[in-house]
């Protein structure tokens, strides 16, 4: 059994900060745990705009506070995401997080990340492994 707090990994490898400065991202369960996913508190700074494509992953999000327009680059379409919204970006889509409000959330990725992840310059997580 594991058990940890969001307090406990502030300042830890654990605790990743984006080299672009629109979010930071505690990893609470990472690939080594071997459970198949990880899972993240994530929040994303009021005023900032981030476009993402996990191209190598699946994503849901639950949004526990703050507010965000979320845009499916690739329709267009666009959906306000407060708290108690969750949204599943189950064919890898483009999109893009405008954030209106300081909005953190919880996230849980499949493959599992390593927790070394950033988004490089179209917006993906690297497929990373964790070495045997």
């Amino acid at each position: 059994m594991i058990v940890r707090s969001f307090k406990e990994l502030e300042g830890t490898d654990r605790h990743v900060k984006a080299t672009s400065g629109t979010w930071e991202s505690k990893r609470i369960v990472l690939a080594k745990e071997k459970v198949g996913f990880s899972l993240h508190e994530t929040v994303l700074y009021a005023g900032t705009e981030t476009s993402m494509w996990y191209a190598n992953h699946i994503e849901a999000v639950v949004c526990v506070e703050g507010e965000a327009e979320l845009t499916d680059d690739e329709t267009g379409q666009k959906y306000t995401i407060t708290p108690g919204t969750m949204y599943l970006l189950d064919g890898h889509e483009r999109h893009t997080m405008r954030i209106k409000e300081d909005f953190r959330c919880i996230c849980v990725f499949n493959p599992p990340v390593t927790g070394r992840e950033d988004h490089d310059e179209n917006g993906v997580y690297p497929l990373l492994t964790e070495e045997a």
